[in-house]
């Protein structure tokens, strides 16, 4: 299983960006999808996740910035960031709870994606 981030740039404080993360390999399905972000010199934090059933959580800060979703006919998950800050400069990491057989709900196991970077400008 391997995701796939991508999106990520260099804007001005007050544009947006979308970011994108696919999910491919062999698996049987996708459980909760997430979008993590470290900051330099800060821990990772969650961002925001979502469910299989569209289930959406948010950093509290965040939310009303930032929207997840997700496509699971294409196997991605989004994170739509308006308003985007300098605070908000970090690097963006998709990660995925991934079942991998269906006779099996206990194969199911957390990916990384390798990270996307964001630089939001003042």
């Amino acid at each position: 299983v391997q995701l796939q981030a991508s999106g990520g740039g260099l804007v001005q404080a007050g544009g947006s960006l979308r970011l994108s993360c696919v999910v491919s390999g062999g698996f049987f399905s996708i459980n909760d999808m997430r979008w993590h972000r470290q900051a330099p010199g800060k821990q990772r934090e969650l961002v925001a996740s979502i469910s299989s059933d569209g289930n959406m959580n948010y950093e509290e800060s965040l939310q009303g910035r930032f929207t997840i979703s997700r496509d699971n006919a294409m196997n991605t998950v989004y994170l739509r960031m308006n308003s985007l800050k300098p605070e908000d400069t970090a690097v963006y990491y998709c990660n995925a709870n991934v079942r991998l057989l269906r006779l099996n709900p206990a194969s199911s196991y957390e990916y990384w994606g390798q990270g996307t970077e964001v630089t939001v400008s003042s």
